[in-house]
């Protein structure tokens, strides 16, 4: 017998996974080291991880094991930014696991949408992608909420800052960016949005909980 599954039980079950993978950190790394060695990190990512620019990313809450990639990637210049790059080069995989726990077991980010009449398209292209322009929904990757995939190195989106967001669309969209590897999964997602979409998607976002 074929059976049929509502999508408010396919939501609720992504949910429930997200939240057991989240339940234990996949990398092994000392939260109190991590704290002291974070010092440096607290004039862009603030005292708890949350950012006071919304062009630098709210890293609180973030799972570790994507926080772990990202880093070793501004390391080996697979990802490239001025600060973060000459930051991550002083790093060993020690301090970068210790770095990742803890900003991992941080209470992420609460903020409300960036723009109140950008929800309706934001959400239908987060829950629902578009078929014609060949633009996958983002809640397949990175969860109902927004929480990620840390089994699979996707970043948690939910209360990232809105610009910062939109940044990193762009910065994917024109090539800028190709941390995504060889799968080129968010520079071919992110070609196809326009500005207008990029929008939209940023300010949905920052308001997920």
């Amino acid at each position: 017998m074929k059976m049929t599954f509502s999508p408010l039980f396919v939501i609720a079950s992504l949910t429930l996974a997200s939240a057991q993978i989240q339940a234990e950190s996949l990398v092994d790394g000392s939260i109190e080291a991590g704290k002291a060695r974070a010092l440096t990190c607290t004039a862009c990512h603030g005292p708890e991880g949350n950012s006071p620019s919304p062009l630098w990313p709210n890293i609180a809450g973030q799972n570790a094991s994507y926080l772990m990639a990202q880093l070793k990637a501004f390391k080996d210049g697979s990802r490239s930014d001025p600060l973060m790059t000459s930051q991550a080069m002083l790093l060993t995989d020690e301090d970068m696991a210790n770095l990742a726990v803890y900003f991992e077991s941080l209470p992420a980010a609460v903020q409300s949408v960036a723009d109140e009449s950008l929800i309706e398209r934001g959400e239908a292209l987060y829950r629902g992608g578009n078929a014609e322009d060949k633009i996958s929904a983002c809640l397949a990757c990175h969860g109902p909420s927004g929480r990620g995939n840390p089994a699979a190195k996707y970043p948690a989106l939910q209360g990232q800052h809105a610009a910062y967001t939109a940044k990193q669309l762009r910065a994917y969209a024109n090539g800028e960016r190709t941390s995504d590897g060889k799968t080129r999964m968010m520079r071919d997602i992110a070609s196809n949005l326009d500005k207008e979409d990029i929008a939209a998607l940023s300010s949905y976002v920052q308001g997920l909980k």
